[in-house]
């Protein structure tokens, strides 16, 4: 059995979810905030965020992040890391990505790896964003959508583009599936070429959410739940809120016989 302490995310929000969707599904700071509480008591270590325009459309913006992020502040103190996204969404550009986390200068961040490493950008500007991101100790997990991005990844790190740091690594299951819907199994690809260099997280679409989430918290890795890519509970009912996916992983966790991560605990694992 997994002793290490579980870390579990919750995305309660995306670049994309909506309130005709789901009317849970948090858009303002205020929302935010809220939901960040019940998912803190419900067991999760880190929240992803997205902001929204006040049309409810995908934002990238450093004054909307700081705003989210001392809303969150003032509902849990520092009992949740605060992980906002770099995500382009069809919308930005790499440079504008990689501008707005500097501008932020936040506690953690995501970056899609195939969103930054295209050929329109120089991959000394790679190599200068990671270098910035691990000199600032932002707490960064890379996103991979397959096992090529984690070879990719591999090969940056093997280069030395990309310097020793403490990354995270987070397995997109399902992405490319016929439905986008994704299921245990689509772990397997990563786990074969991964080299055990880095943690690593999962977060899946649809409803074997769940499912995906014991199995990645019963081979050693960590997960992250919630609304951005899946509204249903395990038994295919519609989940209340976001607090209800986390509570799940908990009680998974449970029966592993594995603890769940604090905040502080994340910070020691992911701080110089």
């Amino acid at each position: 059995m997994n002793k290490t302490p579980l870390i579990v995310t919750v995305a309660p929000n995306g670049a994309y979810k909506t309130k005709e969707q789901h009317p849970q599904v948090p858009l303002t700071a205020v929302e935010l905030a809220q939901t960040a509480k019940q998912c803190l008591d419900a067991g999760a270590a880190m929240i992803h965020m997205h902001i929204r325009k006040a049309d409810g459309s995908h934002l990238l913006d450093a004054h909307g992040y700081k705003e989210a992020t001392q809303a969150v502040r003032k509902a849990v103190g520092h009992e949740l890391v605060v992980q906002i996204t770099s995500e382009a969404a069809q919308v930005y550009t790499p440079h504008v990505q990689m501008q707005v986390v500097r501008d932020t200068q936040p506690e953690a961040v995501s970056i899609g790896l195939r969103e930054i490493v295209r050929p329109e950008v120089p991959e000394a500007d790679v190599a200068d964003f990671f270098s910035w991101l691990a000199r600032n100790q932002v707490m960064t997990q890379v996103i991979l959508y397959d096992a090529a991005d984690v070879q990719t990844w591999q090969d940056l790190r093997a280069r030395d583009v990309i310097g020793e740091a403490p990354w995270f690594l987070l397995f997109v299951l399902g992405r490319y599936s016929a439905g986008q819907v994704s299921a245990p199994t689509d772990l397997l690809p990563f786990l074969q070429v991964h080299d055990n260099a880095y943690p690593w997280a999962m977060c899946a679409f649809g409803p074997q959410e769940h499912a995906c989430a014991t199995a990645a918290a019963a081979l050693g890795g960590h997960v992250r739940v919630g609304f951005e890519n899946n509204l249903y509970l395990k038994s295919g009912k519609l989940a209340p809120d976001n607090a209800a996916l986390v509570r799940q992983v908990a009680e998974a966790a449970e029966c592993l016989v594995q603890p769940l991560a604090t905040a502080d605990q994340v910070r020691q694992l992911f701080t110089v």
